[in-house]
């Protein structure tokens, strides 16, 4: 039977009483959120801290507020939280809709936002279709808060650009518009995402046609990738995307690197992405 090792939390009352904490204890302590990863990576030894930095004692790290045609999510709001926000079922139904597929409700109702994207597991939901909206993080440390790109933000598998005494505060995602067509489809074993596919289309005609078109593909690579062929074989008449989604696919599954591991073969994560972009897209269209 495998137990915690004795550790002490901390909880600080602002961002810069965190940082300051993390900065004193050093490399035995970390941020703590939901613990849902965090905690089974310290139970199984994989990580080992002294210290643990509650921040969900800081307040208004949970709000979800409306600005300037964007959403901003606190970093510790919880899936379960998001999935039943009034501001995203009216403004980004499509982020409700993925929220709703995290992992379980245990997860759900304790895992947040900010953690889920700050360990960086390869297999996020949040992250694919966050990067496919074009979202950003806001990053908080000593010497002020940055704004991240969610495609700058992961490095690799369990590895992002935050700075070590740095907190991740919030993630800032463009509200969708009329125009917009949107779609999140996902294929997992036991609850473990295997492939996560996001989606959105720019169509100025209800469907005839596609001016722009955003995918991102997660779960079967390090971290979610998008690919700028695969765009623009999704731009373009109806007709013409439909009969271009093989190419697409196939551009979209060069972009994530595959590789042969325990989950499949690359071949059959490729197979995977074809049969998944043309759920995905009719799922959009069928919004038109």
């Amino acid at each position: 039977m495998m137990l915690l090792r004795r550790f002490e939390i901390h909880q600080p009352p602002s961002v810069r009483e965190a940082s300051e904490l993390l900065a004193h204890f050093g490399d035995d302590a970390s941020y703590y959120a939901g613990g849902t990863e965090l905690l089974l990576a310290m139970k199984h030894d994989v990580l080992r801290y002294g210290h643990l930095i509650d921040i969900k004692v800081i307040p208004g790290l949970n709000t979800v507020e409306l600005s300037n045609g964007a959403i901003r999510i606190g970093a510790t709001a919880t899936h379960r939280s998001l999935e039943h926000s009034p501001l995203l079922k009216s403004h980004l139904p499509v982020f409700v809709e993925m929220e709703k597929q995290v992992a379980n409700t245990r997860v759900r109702n304790t895992g947040t936002i900010g953690g889920n994207l700050c360990f960086a597991e390869p297999h996020s939901d949040p992250a694919t279709l966050l990067l496919a909206l074009g979202a950003t993080v806001i990053a908080e440390g000593q010497s002020g808060p940055r704004e991240i790109s969610i495609g700058d933000f992961f490095v690799g598998p369990y590895e992002t650009r935050l700075g070590r005494r740095e907190l991740l505060t919030a993630v800032r995602v463009p509200t969708t518009t009329p125009h917009q067509r949107t779609a999140y489809v996902k294929f997992q074993v036991h609850e473990r995402p295997m492939l996560g596919m996001a989606l959105v289309l720019e169509t100025p005609d209800e469907g005839v046609s596609f001016s722009d078109a955003r995918v991102a593909i997660g779960c079967v690579s390090p971290h979610p990738r998008r690919s700028a062929e695969a765009e623009n074989l999704l731009r373009g008449s109806r007709s013409a995307v439909e009969s271009n989604l093989r190419r697409a696919a196939d551009a979209l599954a060069d972009a994530a690197d595959l590789s042969d591991d325990s989950e499949g073969s690359a071949e059959y994560k490729r197979n995977l992405i074809q049969v998944f972009l043309r759920r995905a897209f009719r799922k959009a269209v069928g919004q038109a």
